[in-house]
């Protein structure tokens, strides 16, 4: 199995290439490249995605072993060092043949999705004929032990709030977009699959916690400022929900899967300094991470694969993703 994610840098020295690496070709402006860079910085230039998927991968090598499965994990990224071209060389090497491939996504979209079945391809090419066939799992928006894990961390947000929790919004925020790129009609010519699925993550989770109202907001946007992205922005929203009167918030980050520095910069420092300057009341759920639950989802998605298992959703919504050595999934999908 190729465990694929997003990269980050592990020093001073790595943060402004990986973020080249990242932004090359969408226009980003220096000065923008310059203020996330600082964000790195501020946590020493080491971003913590590499330990959190070593940690989940830990986490699923132990559930595989627990499970009698002998499937070895490799890791990959599509960014930064281990790089997916050098992995699936690696795996050449050693023999392999045919793969599953966990990309750290639960959405469909460009970057979510079809980017990743972009870098399988990449990946091959740069191989040649000793590639292995690789077989990417499908989204997993609205799988019920991914909405369980996210679930439990709302409601133990609430409970950090104590009695302010009782009052509190709820608020689910996920990576902005260019509305360009979510807008653009999909396979059944509704507009993209991103902004559906995270707001259907968002009803689900809202659905198991008793929420009955709720919204779901956006965060860490770059690019050109004159390029429109979904809004509204976590911080922006904050503000209107003050002046609305709403004392507390929790704010479940249902867009990321473990705690990337969007969540621990953009979430942690930013939105909940806004939120103290405000006088509100801030909790920030957990995201899936290393939650057994996610894990166990994992092997389940393997499972469809390996065993037949069936397909285990809580919606009726879209879901896709699974191709064979980077095929798209569908004509105009994503």
């Amino acid at each position: 199995m190729l465990f694929l994610s997003f990269g980050g840098p592990e020093g001073p020295e790595e943060v402004r290439p990986f973020l080249e690496n990242v932004t090359r070709g969408r226009g980003v402006p220096p000065e923008r490249l310059d203020e996330v860079a600082e964000h790195y910085l501020h946590f020493g230039g080491v971003s913590p995605i590499n330990r959190l998927n070593e940690d989940i991968m830990a986490a699923l090598r132990s559930e595989l072993d627990a499970q009698g499965r002998d499937l070895p994990v490799y890791f990959g990224n599509r960014n930064w060092h281990p790089m997916i071209e050098d992995t699936v060389a690696r795996m050449a090497d050693d023999g392999v043949r045919r793969a599953l491939v966990f990309a750290t996504s639960a959405w469909g979209g460009y970057s979510g999705c079809k980017q990743y079945h972009e870098d399988i391809v990449r990946a091959r090419e740069s191989v040649g004929q000793r590639a292995p066939e690789l077989v990417k799992l499908r989204q997993f928006f609205d799988h019920p032990l991914f909405v369980e894990a996210n679930a439990d961390a709302v409601r133990a947000a609430y409970a950090e709030l104590g009695e302010r929790g009782e009052q509190a919004r709820l608020v689910f925020t996920a990576h902005s977009i260019p509305l360009r790129a979510d807008d653009r009609p999909g396979a059944d010519g509704r507009p993209q699959w991103y902004s559906r699925q995270v707001a259907e993550a968002a009803r689900l989770v809202a659905e198991q916690v008793g929420a009955e109202s709720y919204d779901v907001v956006w965060q860490s946007r770059s690019g050109p400022p004159q390029v429109p992205w979904l809004e509204p922005d976590i911080c922006d929203h904050l503000e209107d929900l003050h002046a609305k009167g709403v004392g507390s918030v929790v704010v479940s980050p249902i867009g990321f899967v473990s705690d990337h520095l969007e969540v621990v910069w953009d979430l942690d420092n930013e939105a909940q300094e806004a939120a103290a300057g405000l006088g509100m009341g801030f909790a920030r759920a957990a995201t899936a991470g290393t939650d057994p639950r996610f894990v166990k989802m994992i092997v389940e998605l393997i499972a469809e694969h390996t065993d037949g298992a069936p397909v285990c959703k809580l919606s009726e919504l879209r879901r896709a993703g699974s191709t064979v050595n980077g095929a798209l999934c569908a004509p105009g999908c994503c």
